[in-house]
């Protein structure tokens, strides 16, 4: 008896284990990937390994699957139309995000994974996905609105703008974030990361995030109150916020 309680304790921390090194090799081979596209800097790499790690830990592999998927979108909205954005002087560099980036976009959803694990509450799992929809949304409205047009509306007033304004605003841009949104959503319904009767309250937050960096990159990132980063890390955060509000509603 006393061997078969050992046994079964040895089961249960392999089981334990299991998903940290499933986690570090899932990890490892990502951001190798992501590095060698040039779709993160070595920088960027390293906090992608972080965000990855604890996404994968805290909210498992349904959580992976949507980064992977935000991911994508980010590298081919950023590249596409890019000549057109080098002349506009808005194109990001070659090389990849930086750290900086990265953190901005996707720490909230790192911390909400970590949150999932320590409490095991689903709403931070809701959170999740609301805010690496939102990060790909901001990304994909912001990179094909400068790709596909040459002026903005800026969302406080709605005066023109050169695109890649700060706070402005295209209905390609727009149209292709809630697409995005929707995409990162049901890839997270699907991978079961979240339930179905949550997937419209994870895209609509997405939506409410986008709607709040514009608005403050028009009044707080062109008066060089925030930057970027900081912008991009509250729409995010917003998106989250959001999620969780309307699920207790």
């Amino acid at each position: 008896m006393a061997d078969l309680t050992r046994t079964g304790e040895s089961l249960a921390e392999l089981a334990a284990v299991r998903p940290f090194w499933t986690a570090t090799i899932v990890t490892v081979v990502f951001t190798t990937l992501a590095r060698w596209v040039r779709g993160v800097s070595l920088s960027g790499a390293i906090a992608g390994a972080a965000v990855c790690f604890l996404l994968y830990v805290g909210a498992g592999p349904g959580a992976f699957v949507a980064l992977v998927s935000v991911f994508a979108l980010t590298w081919i909205s950023t590249r596409f139309g890019y000549r057109r954005k080098e002349k506009l002087g808005t194109a990001e560099k070659l090389d990849g995000r930086t750290a900086l980036q990265v953190l901005a976009n996707l720490a909230v959803a790192a911390g909400c994974a970590g949150l999932s694990a320590l409490t095991a509450k689903s709403a931070f799992l809701l959170a999740v996905s609301a805010a690496l929809s939102e990060a790909a949304a901001d990304t994909v409205s912001s990179e094909l609105g400068q790709a596909r047009s040459a002026k903005a509306r800026l969302i406080t007033t709605w005066e023109e703008v050169a695109a890649g304004t700060d706070g402005g605003i295209t209905w390609a841009g727009t149209a292709a974030g809630i697409a995005a949104a929707a995409v990162v959503s049901w890839v997270c319904v699907l991978t079961k990361l979240v339930p179905f009767r949550w997937l419209g309250i994870s895209i609509v937050a997405a939506v409410v995030g986008t709607i709040a960096d514009s608005y403050l990159g028009a009044l707080l990132e062109r008066r060089k109150l925030l930057s970027n980063d900081a912008v991009n890390f509250l729409g995010t955060l917003i998106a989250a916020i959001s999620a969780s509000l309307l699920a207790a509603l």
